[in-house]
C-alpha cells in the first residue's frame, strides 16, 4: 500500500501563506485522482481541491482563488499552496486519492491565529 505523509503545516496570522506538501512511497499520481482534504475541530473532513491524474483541478468550498494544488510527479509530490489565510481555515489537512478506501495519513496542522 503506497504511503502518503503530509507535512507544512504550522502557524500563521490571518492574511499569511502556507505551502503543504504531500509525498508519496510511490508513483501514485499518474494513476489516481488526488485531493487535499481538511478536518477541522468537531466537524467533518472536508475536500479542498483536486487534482486529476490527466490534469484537471477543481476547487471546493471557501479555498477557490486563494488555493492552489499542483503536484512534481518526478518527486512523487503534491502541493497545496494557501494564500491570505483566513481563522476559518484552521484545520488538519490530508491528502489522499479520491474514492480509493485506503488508510489516511496523519495529516498536518494548519492554525491560523494572530
Amino acid at each position: 500500500q503506497v504511503q502518503l505523509v503530509e507535512s507544512g503545516g504550522g502557524l500563521v496570522q490571518p492574511g499569511g501563506s502556507l505551502r503543504l506538501s504531500c509525498t508519496a512511497s510511490g508513483s501514485i499520481f499518474e494513476i489516481y485522482d488526488m485531493a487535499w482534504y481538511r478536518q477541522a475541530p468537531g466537524k467533518q473532513r472536508e475536500l479542498v481541491a483536486t487534482l486529476r491524474r490527466g490534469g484537471t483541478i477543481t476547487y471546493a468550498g471557501s479555498g477557490e482563488g486563494r488555493f492552489t494544488i499542483s503536484r512534481d510527479n518526478a518527486e512523487n509530490t503534491m502541493y497545496l499552496q494557501m494564500n491570505n489565510l483566513k481563522p476559518e481555515d484552521t484545520a488538519v489537512y490530508y491528502c489522499h486519492p479520491r474514492g480509493v478506501a485506503s488508510d489516511w495519513g496523519q495529516g498536518t496542522q494548519v492554525t491560523v491565529a494572530s
